[in-house]
């Protein structure tokens, strides 16, 4: 979940520099990776229908990616793995990152490679600008294209309410409008000792991903609206792509 999120330039090759404070939700996806004699891959999950083509999904694009660098041309392991599709998909909050890295980290133990997070990160920054993010799970800055990640030294837990509007957005869509709008690079985030450090910290920073205003989808305007005339909540803040929306509220009691 983005927190705060800038678009501060473009790379050479196209991809758009982010700075981005991002947290990781309790809910989610789930990997599971078991022994076999070649790589398998299944979907299970409410939205597990919403994969067209599984066989390019980033779960199984990972699988091949670490086998391929681990082992070359060597008779190679394999592995069953199933993804339990939990989060709906173009939601804006990088499950399919977190699936890639899941994978990643499992076939890790699973094949015994003993690959640190860096090394991971090395062949998931291929996969997806957020994998490295997702590889280490915690709460971060990011800034580059995504791969340079420094985790925060110390955060509070945040009751957050997440609403994804069941549409889908495209980011590489998103991103594209941005070509004449970037934002300045955020303050170094420190201090994170208690709740009122992160959002004081989000209502000095700029969310560059609003500039376009003609790609957000008039239900996700609808939501957002709705959030703000809502009680007891801190902050109210769209994540990534523009979905999903959230609310940050003093306790959890006060969020359900």
């Amino acid at each position: 979940i983005n927190l705060a999120l800038a678009v501060t330039g473009r790379a050479p090759d196209g991809y758009h520099l982010i700075d981005t404070l991002a947290v990781f939700a309790e809910t989610g996806d789930r990997i599971e990776v078991a022994p076999a004699g070649d790589l398998s891959f299944a979907v299970t999950g409410p939205f597990a229908g919403s994969l067209t083509d599984p066989g390019s999904n980033l779960v199984i694009r990972a699988a091949e990616a670490l086998r391929a660098a681990a082992f070359g041309d060597e008779s190679p392991p394999g592995a069953s793995i199933r993804l339990d599709k939990a989060l709906p998909i173009a939601s804006g909050i990088g499950g399919g990152s977190a699936d890639a890295a899941a994978t990643l980290r499992g076939l890790n133990r699973l094949w015994e490679l003993d690959w640190s997070l860096t090394r991971l990160a090395e062949l998931g920054i291929g996969l997806g600008a957020d994998v490295p993010m997702c590889l280490l799970s915690r709460p971060l800055r990011a800034r580059g294209i995504g791969e340079d990640v420094a985790p925060l030294s110390a955060f509070p837990a945040l009751n957050l309410v997440l609403v994804n509007p069941g549409v889908a957005v495209s980011t590489a869509a998103v991103f594209s409008d941005l070509w004449w709008h970037f934002s300045l690079a955020f303050p170094h985030p420190s201090g994170f000792f208690c709740l009122v450090s992160p959002l004081d910290f989000m209502s000095i920073t700029s969310y560059s991903l609003s500039a376009p205003p003609f790609r957000v989808p008039p239900v996700v305007i609808h939501v957002f609206n709705a959030f703000l005339s809502s009680h007891f909540f801190l902050v109210a803040l769209l994540s990534g792509s523009f979905c999903p929306c959230f609310r940050v509220y003093p306790s959890a009691q006060q969020s359900s």
